[in-house]
Order: structure tokens, then C-alpha cells, then sequence
């Protein structure tokens, strides 16, 4: 297997690389170590699968993480599993090549299809065009000739920043147009930008087990957007305690405490941001003292915003009382001199009915 691997690597992409990164795949999905080899083996395949990559109303953002990860190089890497035919960005065709190219991969081969973007509509989808083309034109062409449909990104996935309201162009994402991409199987993978290891984890158990990962309701690979970021936070245990911040740059926010009051959104936010971080570094954005921006969410430019301001009706367990944010550390002390109460009334009690005891006696 290691000489299949070695074949197939491009060439600034070394051995060890190329296993760390499918090990760190590996451990976004859950899988055992068992599971490493039968990763690698399906990603050192000879036949790689082809991929045609849309660009619409985005910023390629996307892209540009994807392209500059490091530790292990995850664009060198994902370029060698994958056979990527077209990709506005990187592709050294132009024009009608392009337009060429694009027709034959989608005409006399089966792709995966990876759309990087939120799709226009209003006035028949003029507000974004592509060789004379509207953006919906593309995805009615492309979409349903498609073995899986990836959706890069929040604009891809549920319409973005060009979503947000008023939403003047009449921006949705790829789900958005069950008319226009037929009965293809479409993943999301949200974030502004998404951690390429999510795209990574998914494109490998697309090879190694030959269908998409479980999905939540969302459509989003439950391995890396089933659990919020608030469960998984080193700053949870400040905000079980009621020590949070109260202005950026205060003493408590030096200290390390929760970002919840200052407009942090993980309670309300689905992803693993905290235990798969971007370029293999040991920080992330709540980490590093920046609150969560709920990216990863539906609509989050109108929903989670403003950004800076806390989210309402956020409530937690504490002793098996439901208590708010502001409250909870009163209420950790009201419990705890409440059992203290109730252990010396006991204690008397039992006191006293010994004592009648020895009266009766």
C-alpha cells in the first residue's frame, strides 16, 4: 500500500503528510485507528473521482482556506484524491476552453459536484452570470447530471451574507432549488469559511464507503456539525459558574471567562470548531477571546446579529435547576446554602427523635 501511495502523491506532498491528514479525517469522523488504512487506501486509489467546482455569488473565501491549510498541505492533498476538471480559481483554462472542458467532464463522465456560492433568482437570475449564463441556467445544467452535490460554505449551503435581508437579488442556497438539481444527494458544509477538514472527512467516507456521511436535518455531516460549540467550549465551565465576560478587554475577559454576555453565539451554534481547529494550531476564535459569529447557522446575518450582543432566553442546567445566565451563580450559591440548610435540619431532626427516644426509654 505504501508504494500505491507513493505513486500517487504529488510530489510536494510526502508520505507523512498524506496519512496525517487522512488520520485527522480519520478523527473528525469518529473512526478508530482500525479504520486509518481503509482511509488511506480508498484515498492512494488509482482512479480518483472527478470533481467540477461551481463558483456563484461568493467571496472564495472557501477556496482560499482550503488553499491555505497547512500542517498537512490539505489543498495539495484533497488536489490528489480528487481529479478536479474545472475550478474557476486554480484552473489554468480560460473561455471557451473552460466552457469546454466543463461540458465534457459533465457530458461523458460521472463528477461529484461541489458548489461554492449562494444562487440568485430575482429578475431571472441576471445578478450573477458566468459565459452569458445565469447562475440557476449553470446549476440546471450541471446539478442533475451529479453523483453528490457538495455545498461549500454558508452561501452555498443557506444563501449567506447575499441572503441577508433585504436580500435584494433574491439569493438561496443549492437546497433551495429542488427544481433545478433534480433528485442529486446534497451535502452541506456551512461555514464562513467551512474548516476544510470537514470537506476533507467528507469527500474520504465518500470514497471509502461509497455514499455521504449521516446528516442532520440541515443536510450537514453530523461528525462535524453534530454538536454545538457551546457543549464542547474550554470556557463551559465559566458559564456553568456564572464567570463571564461583561466588556472586551475587562479583567474577567484577561481571565478567560465565557464570551456568552459579550454576543458569543455557541449555544445556539452547530459545529466542531473547537475540536477540529483551522491550519492544525492549538487555538480557535473563542480561544484566542473572540466570540462565536454562528456562521455555520441558516440566515445567521439576521438571526445572530448583532454580533456583539448576547444571545436572549439562553438558560442552562445547574443542580437540576433550569436557571439564566445572569442568575446562575446565584443560584449555584442559593442550591449549595440550601442543601447545607436542609443537611443540618435533618441532622437536628435525627437528633431530636434520638433524644425522644431515649426519653421514652
Amino acid at each position: 500500500m505504501a508504494d500505491t501511495v507513493n505513486r500517487t502523491l504529488d510530489p510536494q506532498v510526502d508520505r507523512r503528510g498524506f496519512l496525517k491528514g487522512c488520520t485527522m479525517a480519520a478523527a473528525a469522523l469518529g473512526l478508530s485507528d482500525a479504520m486509518i488504512p481503509k482511509l488511506v487506501e480508498a484515498a492512494a486509489t488509482a482512479e480518483r473521482p472527478r470533481v467540477i467546482w461551481l463558483h456563484f455569488q461568493e467571496c472564495t473565501g472557501c477556496t482560499e482556506t482550503l488553499l491555505r491549510g497547512s500542517h498537512p498541505d490539505l489543498a495539495r492533498l484533497i488536489l490528489d484524491i480528487i481529479s478536479l476538471d474545472y475550478h474557476e480559481t486554480v484552473m489554468a483554462a480560460a473561455g471557451h476552453q473552460a466552457e469546454h472542458n466543463l461540458m465534457e467532464t459533465v457530458e461523458k463522465h460521472p463528477f461529484i459536484l461541489v458548489v461554492e456560492g449562494a444562487i440568485p433568482r430575482k429578475d431571472g437570475g441576471i445578478y450573477c452570470k458566468i459565459a452569458g449564463k445565469t447562475a440557476m441556467d449553470i446549476l440546471a445544467e450541471v446539478a442533475p447530471k451529479a453523483s453528490a452535490i457538495i455545498s461549500i460554505g454558508t452561501c452555498a449551503s443557506f444563501g449567506g451574507v447575499q441572503a441577508a435581508s433585504p436580500n435584494p437579488t433574491g439569493a438561496a442556497g443549492v437546497q433551495d432549488y429542488p427544481e433545478l438539481v433534480g433528485g442529486t444527494p446534497i451535502i452541506n458544509i456551512p461555514g464562513c469559511p467551512p474548516n476544510p477538514i470537514a470537506f476533507l472527512g467528507t469527500v474520504l467516507h465518500y470514497l471509502t464507503f461509497k455514499r455521504l456521511p449521516a446528516l442532520d436535518s440541515m443536510n450537514r455531516p453530523l461528525f462535524a456539525y453534530g454538536r454545538r460549540i457551546h457543549d464542547q467550549c474550554e470556557r463551559r465551565a465559566h458559564f456553568n459558574e456564572g464567570r463571564f465576560v461583561e466588556q472586551y478587554g475587562d479583567e474577567f475577559h484577561k481571565l478567560g471567562y465565557c464570551l456568552y454576555k459579550v454576543g458569543c453565539k455557541g449555544p445556539e451554534t452547530f459545529a466542531n470548531c473547537p475540536a477540529v481547529r483551522f491550519n492544525d494550531v492549538s487555538v480557535w476564535p473563542v480561544s484566542v477571546g473572540h466570540g462565536c459569529t454562528g456562521c455555520t447557522e441558516p440566515n445567521f446575518w439576521d438571526t445572530m446579529t448583532p454580533f456583539y450582543e448576547r444571545l436572549p432566553n439562553v438558560t442552562i442546567p445547574v443542580a437540576g435547576i433550569v436557571a439564566g445566565a445572569d442568575s446562575v451563580g446565584k443560584k449555584v450559591l442559593g442550591v449549595t446554602a440550601a442543601a447545607v440548610g436542609i443537611h443540618a435540619a435533618v441532622g437536628i431532626g435525627k437528633r431530636l427523635v434520638k433524644g425522644k427516644s431515649s426519653d421514652d426509654e
